[in-house]
């Protein structure tokens, strides 16, 4: 097996049967996996907050530290490899809450941010994703793997063990 380390800010996309994508200490970072079974196609994108700033990224190289800018670039490069929208399966894995505490503002968890951006960008790019395949939120990091071959997705949340979702 051949493991792709999918950084901050990254996104891959992958048909090649013996890589696994991998993207390690999903803290409040959030990993979303998008799957099409039919034509053996995997990606995942790492992202880091939850939209774009207001200064004109969306289109530029860095995208994908975004999760609105990154999954609609992650969908754009899995159609264009030959994906169909409507076979994708969808998972979504991170946001977790690492920062707060007693008295602290919930603008700093940005976790739960990114996941409701998450929710909101598939929704409207009609590709739903049900609460069964989703590992957010919480305190804990964890790391998300995608086999390709198999169109499989593990998930380790630190202190327990590697588990399908």
């Amino acid at each position: 097996m051949k493991e792709t380390n999918v950084g901050l800010g990254e996104q891959a996309v992958s048909r090649e049967p013996e890589e696994v994508l991998v993207a390690y200490g999903l803290g409040s970072c959030l990993g979303v996996v998008m799957i099409d079974p039919a034509s053996r196609l995997s990606g995942l994108l790492h992202a880091l907050l939850p939209r774009t700033p207001e200064t004109g990224e969306r289109g530029a190289p860095n995208s994908s530290k975004y999760v609105e800018s990154g999954i609609e670039h992650l969908l754009a490069s899995l159609v264009r490899e030959g994906a169909k929208p409507d076979r994708l399966i969808v998972r979504i894995v991170g946001g977790a809450n690492m920062l707060m505490g007693a008295g602290m503002s919930q603008s700093f968890d940005i976790g739960t941010r990114n996941v409701e951006a998450a929710k909101t960008t598939l929704s409207r790019l009609n590709l739903p994703i049900s609460v069964a395949v989703a590992e957010v939120g919480g305190h804990s990091g964890r790391t998300v793997r995608v086999y390709v071959a198999e169109s499989r997705v593990t998930v380790r949340v630190i202190g327990e063990k590697e588990r399908e979702i």
